[in-house]
């Protein structure tokens, strides 16, 4: 009996010992990056080395105005191919965009009040605008100021009349880019519409937040059946208002002379440079407009954008992170007075077939950063919004608008997701299509806020998408 207890015990002693051991927990599983560290150091490298000032000054300053078929544009493109294999990219290229040949000449408008002397206005063309061949155009003045108005305005009113829009961006709408559309797509700034109706030129109030007199610059759009493209300028602030006040009291007559005209069309260049994958080719895509206006800098517009796009490419490898997937550049061409550019790169991209997990823009000027746009399937927004706490510390909190409206927008009908980057713009529209857009009113912590944010995004899609 005591060699069998002498078995047993021991044998029923381990099994109670076995059976009272915990279950042994399964380590959680280390995070790949603390995001939060990473993000800090997007944050120092970039504020302490970023490079996206000085070459904003080189754009603005050394290359200067860039627009479309000119000069100009040309000596930025090779700008650009420069500072994109500076910045850090591996394979660069230039992409033929035709685009349409416009050049704007002598422009001239007086007005004269009843039987007084001409006065000169400040003004400027609609970019693509026809001219008057160099001739003065000498009509009466009609006044108008809203849609309404405007459709109960018969043809015989209207014809052989200059047609004057005083409409302002609406100041009650706190997001000047809403305010700035809203009144950018009236059919009251068409000159189809006004010139269908018998009138003889068209001259809009600027839109803009400033209460100064430059003008600021305009495209004009003319229907394909249109019997008669007429001329359309527009006046700064304060010649908007006094013109008003002089036709509520008087006949106003505006003479018009304008050399402006249309050459055909050349070839320019999309500006495109990238680090590829380290385990991919799929295409993260950051976008920015290359050209301006031929009388403007375009330090907001963009020279901004371009020189962010080129940090993120210039924080990558100065890191040296290890991109999953391509990042790409794309300097659009041909953005102010066609958009052929960002046209020709969505062409490009279907036909290739070529995966894009995402499009980031930044066209809204050089400002302090405040969020990111997000237009995508809500599934695909749902996967961001967790990341709003990475983004917080560095001034970025919204992230429930949905637009997407510049270069990047015609990657939309290829279901490419897109993010533009939102900032605040209150002063943007000071400044926008004129030519006071000009390197001075750009603030270098602001600038690179946004390349700071910018990148940080791109590092989140890169490691998650």
């Amino acid at each position: 009996m005591k060699k069998i207890l002498l078995i047993i015990f021991p044998l029923f002693l381990s099994g109670f010992l076995f059976s009272q051991k915990k279950p042994v927990k399964k380590p959680k599983p280390i995070p790949k990056f603390n995001y939060i560290d990473e993000f800090k150091k997007i944050s120092d490298e970039i504020l302490t080395n970023g490079a996206a000032y000085n070459n904003l000054g080189e754009l603005t300053k050394g290359v200067g105005p860039r627009f479309s078929a000119t000069p100009g544009y040309a000596k930025a493109t090779e700008w650009a191919e420069k500072n994109l294999k500076e910045a850090g990219a591996e394979n660069v290229w230039k992409q033929e965009v035709r685009v349409p040949v416009w050049i704007r000449g002598r422009e001239s408008l007086q007005i004269k009040a009843g039987n007084g002397e001409w006065k000169n206005i400040r003004m400027l063309s609609f970019g693509n605008s026809e001219g008057t061949g160099g001739k003065d155009m000498i009509y009466d003045i009609l006044l108008v100021n809203d849609v309404q108005e405007m459709v109960n305005l018969t043809s015989a009113q209207v014809k052989d009349k200059i047609i004057f829009v005083n409409y302002p961006i609406d100041p009650k709408i706190v997001f000047t880019v809403d305010s700035y559309l809203i009144a950018a797509k009236s059919k009251l700034l068409s000159a189809s519409v006004i010139g269908k109706k018998g009138a003889k030129a068209l001259i809009i109030r600027s839109l803009t937040t400033a209460l100064d007199d430059v003008p600021h610059a305009k495209q004009i759009y003319y229907e394909p059946d249109d019997k008669a493209k007429i001329p359309a300028v527009t006046i700064g602030v304060k010649s908007a208002d006094e013109l008003e006040k002089l036709l509520k009291k008087q006949t106003v007559k505006a003479k018009l002379n304008m050399t402006a005209e249309s050459k055909g069309e050349t070839i320019n260049h999309n500006i495109i440079g990238e680090i590829p994958g380290k385990k991919d080719s799929k295409v993260i895509v950051l976008g920015a407009q290359l050209d301006s206006w031929d009388f403007a800098e375009g330090a907001h517009d963009d020279g901004s954008g371009v020189v962010q796009c080129l940090e993120v490419l210039r924080t990558f490898k100065a890191l040296g992170y290890d991109n999953n997937h391509t990042i790409r550049v794309v300097l659009y061409a041909n953005s102010e007075n066609g958009g052929q550019g960002r046209e020709t790169y969505a062409a490009y991209v279907k036909k290739k077939e070529e995966k894009h997990i995402l499009a980031l823009g930044s066209d809204s000027g050089g400002y302090s950063p405040r969020g990111f746009s997000l237009d995508m399937s809500p599934q695909r927004r749902r996967l961001i919004f967790p990341w709003k706490e990475y983004f917080l510390p560095y001034g970025v909190y919204d992230f429930d608008q949905t637009y997407a409206i510049q270069d990047i927008a015609p990657l939309k009908k290829l279901d490419i997701p897109l993010i533009e980057m939102v900032v605040d713009t209150q002063r943007y529209f000071d400044y926008h299509h004129s030519a006071e857009d000009t390197f001075d009113k750009v603030n270098k912590r602001e600038l690179l806020l946004g390349a700071v944010v910018m990148t940080q995004l791109v590092f989140m899609i890169d490691k998650n998408w």
